[in-house]
């Protein structure tokens, strides 16, 4: 496969990682790359966050399966490794809560009976890492929802299919980032 190069992570805050439903392929074929849209326009592929992992629970029936919930300044992630990823589910699996995580993850929805979008991220790697480096995380994400806040007003494709799609309030998302950050300083 020449030529192939990833996708770059996104830094999304968790707060609004969640308020996401809006997922597409980019192309036709079963092959075509699946995203998840976010309110502030940032084209999900693959997500870099880290955070505070707060529990873990096997919760596999057949096999282990192995849901965690990360925490940042604006809420939690849901993750969730099994025999597909092997070094996440181990990391899960060992790991003493409460412990600072980096994770690197597809994005991945799931629509209850009701219509409810429910998101979770699927970790492709699951490190332990330290305060100083979730702090730098957290002013780095920041910093790039502040950047997709400033170019809502822009003509991009898919900062216009957020907005038409979320009816995106950039001070909803400018106060998410300012509690983040106060959240620094404690």
């Amino acid at each position: 496969m020449a030529g192939y190069t990833r996708e770059v992570s996104k830094r999304v805050f968790a707060q609004e990682f969640r308020n996401s439903d809006l997922s597409f392929r980019d192309g036709d074929d079963v092959y075509s790359p699946q995203y998840l849209l976010t309110p502030t326009g940032a084209k999900v592929n693959r997500l870099f966050l880290v955070g505070t992992l707060l529990e873990t629970e096997n919760i596999g029936t057949e096999s282990e399966y192995w849901r965690g919930r990360v925490s940042d300044p604006t809420g939690s992630f849901l993750i969730y490794a099994g025999q597909y990823q092997p070094d996440a589910a181990r990391i899960l699996a060992e790991c003493e809560t409460p412990a600072f995580v980096s994770v690197v993850g597809k994005p991945s929805t799931f629509t209850t009976p009701d219509g409810d979008v429910l998101t979770s991220v699927r970790p492709e790697s699951i490190n332990i890492v330290d305060d100083q480096t979730r702090d730098l995380w957290v002013l780095d994400a920041a910093l790039r929802t502040m950047k997709r806040i400033e170019s809502l007003d822009s003509n991009d494709e898919y900062v216009s299919r957020a907005k038409e799609h979320y009816s995106t309030d950039a001070k909803y998302y400018s106060n998410m980032v300012l509690e983040a950050l106060k959240s620094l300083k404690s």
